[in-house]
């Protein structure tokens, strides 16, 4: 018995040390293919080294490294500027150090409302300086909703552009409150250009070590509830096993180092913020516009030769519907996550546009799951792809049984990047250290996962469970529809009834009932919608998401004639 011990001790030691052994091996591997390994001359790599050991390893770090390796290397370029390295390192300290004249300093708490501009770069580099958490605020907030978080999530001020003054003066202000983006171009002396605009001419404050890493609290979409503060350290957390959940989604989508990245993803948003986090780590150029526009950001891609572009789904099939066509030859990725990807969509943006999506799946409190890249998408366009290495992903009954692969059940997920619980004490349904992604899927026979949409979207008609998806996916399909999304609503016949909601495209004509055929051709009897609803643009939120509780208002009402 001792010696079989021994033996399960010896072969236990001898797998964790082939794993780290491979782990190790394929984080170099990661590193050189983007770039990162590439020599440094000396004294800049002494400069670098001093940059994280003064600031830790957070964004302010990023930068520090950024202004040591490559000075005049373009960070970011907004509608107004462009800035390089050294400049936003200046600019970020001299902003820290006027937050600190303001009584901001380690551990408070900032809410940042702002769009994507250079401001909102220099806004978060600058808390990183002082060591204190970010709050990053939904550009979409009502103001009861802006109020509500400031106050749940204990925030002592907050940077926000101008344009929610009014907001923040309502619901905000008792908080301390400092402007980043200002419509007039204009520098007041309460906002990031004015203390910029002051420093002219004066030497880079020298600030101390904050002797901490930011926190990152990233609110959750409040789609289906009250908006939840998730919060992670500023590398994601999880030490080592953080660090090779992050490298294995870097090697699942081929980011290059230096490269130039058109940031159409809200920054503010989880997955807009990643694309910040891993673009100011491997030192790459942000290309930002306020607001999105389909044309302008072909047209940027265009202008600065940008190899990525990172944006939610809906932002696809708005570039689809350009007619006019840039010069987009120079992308390499186009890295989609926020929502789900309809699968007619993405075998029509690679027709136009080239392989070049890659779509994540995750969620703001597991972080990233899968990743579907071009090869995937083709051969199964509904896919959400392969897990990533570092990623335990289970797939459970309602009883918390692992299911057969094949078999549709709740998602639980987890690796090093996943967060510890929401801020106000609550927490995700768990399986030990995993977390439920609130999602239905099953493990196909080609190893891939595949998502059928919420568990609570699950609607029970005459006792048959259907999933929105695949009905959605469906009319998708119809060439006169352009957005759709299916809800169900309550049924006295079948307790619940299915619901369309759809926009046609310019021109489109089908009749209601020419789409509940196209529906009746493909799918079973109790699949087919009850009625249709039209509409000139379905709601959606900042990311993109699809507001489904104001459409299942809108189903509950009584059915106009053509739809009885």
């Amino acid at each position: 018995m001792v010696t079989d011990r021994l033996t399960s001790m010896a072969n236990t030691a001898a797998s964790s040390a082939a794993e780290v052994a491979s782990g190790a091996w394929a984080t170099v591997n990661v590193l050189h293919r983007l770039g990162l390994t590439t020599p440094v001359r000396p004294d800049r790599l002494v400069r670098m080294a001093a940059g994280i050991r003064h600031w830790g390893m957070g964004a302010a770090a990023a930068y520090a490294m950024g202004a040591a390796r490559e000075p005049d290397r373009v960070a970011v370029i907004d509608e107004r500027e462009a800035l390089t390295f050294a400049d936003v390192d200046r600019r970020s300290s001299i902003v820290a150090a006027g937050l600190a004249e303001r009584g901001i300093g380690t551990g408070d708490s900032v809410a940042l409302l702002a769009r994507n501009s250079s401001a909102f770069i220099v806004a978060m580099v600058a808390l990183s300086k002082l060591g204190a958490d970010v709050l990053y605020a939904n550009t979409g907030f009502a103001g009861p909703q802006l109020g509500d978080v400031v106050q749940s999530e204990k925030a002592t001020a907050i940077i926000a552009d101008d344009e929610f003054a009014d907001l923040i003066a309502e619901h905000a202000s008792a908080l301390p409150y400092v402007k980043a983006w200002v419509d007039d171009a204009s520098a007041p002396p309460d906002s990031i250009a004015g203390m910029v605009a002051a420093a002219d001419g004066q030497p880079t404050p020298q600030l101390p070590s904050p002797g901490r890493d930011s926190r990152h609290v990233i609110l959750t979409s409040g789609t289906t509830g009250r908006p939840k503060g998730a919060a992670r350290g500023s590398s994601g957390g999880g030490g080592l096993s953080g660090a090779i959940s992050g490298l294995a989604f870097l090697d699942a989508i081929p980011y290059k180092a230096r490269g130039v990245t058109v940031l159409a993803a809200p920054a503010f948003h989880a997955w807009g913020l990643g694309n910040v986090t891993i673009g100011m780590l491997m030192q790459s150029t942000f290309v930002m516009a306020r607001k999105f526009d389909p044309a302008n950001t072909l047209r940027l891609v265009e202008k600065h030769r940008a190899d990525t572009v990172a944006a939610v789904p809906v932002m696809c099939q708005r570039m689809l519907d350009i007619e006019e066509s840039p010069d987009t030859s120079s992308l390499r990725i186009v890295a989609l996550s926020g929502s789900a990807l309809a699968p007619t969509l993405a075998t029509r943006f690679m027709d136009r546009f080239g392989d070049v999506l890659y779509s994540l799946y995750g969620s703001t409190e597991v972080a990233y799951v899968s990743v579907a890249g071009p090869k995937d998408l083709r051969e199964a366009p509904n896919t959400a792809g392969q897990v990533l290495r570092g990623v335990t992903v289970r797939i459970v009954d309602e009883n918390d049984q692992d299911v057969e692969p094949g078999t549709i059940g709740r998602i639980f997920a987890g690796s090093g990047m996943s967060f510890e619980g929401y801020t106000n004490g609550d927490d995700k349904a768990r399986l030990g250290n995993l977390a439920s992604i609130g999602d239905v899927g099953r493990i196909g026979d080609d190893g891939r996962l595949y998502v059928e949409g919420r568990d609570d979207d699950m609607i029970v008609s005459g006792g048959e469970n259907v999933f929105p998806a695949e009905v959605e996916e469906t009319l998708h399909q119809h060439p006169d529809v352009a957005d759709v999304a299916v809800v169900g609503v309550s049924d006295d016949r079948f307790g619940q009834a299915l619901v369309a909601h759809v926009v046609l495209k310019e021109g489109g004509a089908a009749t209601d009932e020419e789409l509940r055929a196209h529906v009746k051709k493909q799918l079973a009897n109790y699949k087919v919608p009850r009625e249709i609803v039209r509409h000139d643009a379905l709601p959606r939120n900042e990311t993109g998401k699809v507001l489904k509780r104001e459409l299942r208002e809108t189903g509950e009402k009584e059915p106009t004639p053509e739809n009885a």
